[in-house]
């Protein structure tokens, strides 16, 4: 084949790749059409090897430089946009997904912060009121005299550990939360005892810490982390909850596919409650323990609770609005 007659066969091709990449580098990766995207790919390959020919004939080196130009900025999309898209996938669930999957479960989520917030009032009322109801709520190591306040009765470690501390509460956190996911596939059952629990838990030692003299300082120790933690744990007990709605109540569909959807919706909200625990244990590790006064950490609790409020309530509306 001579080099003209190789020109004309593939000009067509190289010119389309032209275009292509420069719609890309004026816009970027969003701005190709899914067909261009494809293209993107298959004219890289073709240009790739019309390069290696050209190379291997020793055809006009201005031809030669021109298909490597050509090539090179076809790289850098193919391949190094690859990487681009994943970082923006992420971005986009965080900014987008993950909350909108919040505010489309939020029947369950706070079906689930219902039965945990009663489980804890009643706990609270039950040991305030008659404290020996404290062995019939709680595990019995967990009633113990106490003489000192939550917060020097967790923290008191060498600060030098608190990446360790960070580590182990994430941990724990994160098995907790895919303790009461998983427990979706008892239809529920587990999730809801694991929840109940939970709030009895949080009511009966509160009641506890209360009786003797430390309830404000309970209370004001475990806001900065807890806001987001008892959060988090509550929309994965929903996640589990959603994926035993699929068999129970699979509406029109049938249950296999009512449950497909639900373990699709579910896997969004326990990706997000994980990363919601890796930022609650970075505040229990580093921040819950500093000596600063109860004030400044119900202060810090806040702060949380209208960071997450504005956050599940507002982030990713407006992009949602734009793409109807």
């Amino acid at each position: 084949m001579t080099q003209r007659s190789f020109v004309e066969r593939r000009q067509s091709g190289w010119s389309q790749l032209e275009a292509i990449v420069a719609i890309a580098e004026r816009r970027g990766l969003r701005g190709l059409e899914a067909e261009q995207v494809a293209e993107l790919g298959r004219l890289y390959r073709w240009v790739t090897s019309d390069l290696a020919y050209a190379e291997g004939h020793r055809l006009d080196p201005a031809l030669r430089a021109y298909l490597n130009r050509l090539t090179a900025r076809s790289h850098a999309y193919v391949y190094g946009g690859t990487v681009e898209r994943g970082r923006a996938r992420v971005a986009r669930f965080f900014a987008e997904t993950f909350p909108a999957e919040v505010r489309n479960s939020r029947g369950y989520i706070l079906a689930c912060a219902a039965l945990f917030s009663l489980a804890a009032v009643v706990a609270y009322y039950l040991v305030t009121v008659k404290p020996i109801d404290a062995f019939a709520i709680l595990p019995a190591e967990m009633v113990q005299p106490i003489h000192k306040s939550l917060h020097d009765s967790n923290f008191a470690f060498d600060r030098d550990y608190a990446a360790t501390m960070s580590s182990e509460i994430m941990t724990n956190n994160i098995k907790l939360a895919i303790l009461a996911f998983a427990g979706g596939m008892t239809l529920g059952i587990a999730t809801l005892y694991l929840l109940f629990f939970n709030g009895l838990y949080l009511g009966g030692t509160g009641a506890l810490y209360a009786n003797a003299g430390f309830g404000y300082d309970f209370f004001a120790t475990i806001a900065p982390h807890g806001v987001i933690e008892l959060t988090a744990i509550t929309i994965a007990s929903a996640a589990g909850i959603l994926m035993a709605a699929g068999v129970i109540a699979p509406g029109r569909l049938r249950r296999i596919d009512a449950l497909q959807r639900n373990s699709r919706r579910a896997g969004v909200l326990i990706l997000g409650v994980c990363a919601m625990l890796v930022v609650a244990g970075t505040i229990e590790g580093f921040y819950s323990p500093q000596r600063f006064p109860p004030a400044a950490r119900l202060g810090m609790g806040a702060l949380t609770a209208a960071a997450m409020t504005w956050y599940f309530g507002f982030s990713g509306r407006r992009r949602a609005r734009e793409s109807v």
